[in-house]
């Protein structure tokens, strides 16, 4: 008998996917100060894989609605913006509908709290 024991290699492949799709209305002011938003109607947040669909996702939402983009990671696939709340929610179904339609990412819920 052998006491060879099997070996397993993982590997993380990035698939495209929006992970997080969220819009926070009326945010409280302190949340705001430690994320570096000036207090607005709401904060959309997304987390794309891979991160340069951030850039993507971005562009797309800026050119929907009157946001202002306030933080885009292509590294990390972070983007954060904010506007009134009908302009986060604008913003954030759109860079939805390019990210799936015309990229193909599988998309999450967009959730709000």
């Amino acid at each position: 008998m052998s006491d060879q024991k099997a070996r397993i290699i993982q590997e993380f492949v990035p698939g495209k996917q929006v992970t997080i799709a969220h819009i926070i209305p009326n945010p409280n002011r302190d949340i705001c100060e430690r994320i570096g938003v000036d207090n607005k109607g709401a904060v959309g947040i997304m987390t794309i894989t891979p991160g340069e669909g951030s850039i993507i996702a971005a562009d797309a939402a800026s050119k929907a609605a009157n946001i202002k983009i306030e933080f885009v990671d292509r590294f990390t696939g972070g983007l954060v913006f904010s506007g009134e709340i009908s302009a986060v929610e604008t913003a954030l179904t759109s860079a939805m509908l390019a990210l799936s339609t015309v990229l193909g990412f599988a998309a999450a819920p967009i959730t709000r709290t």
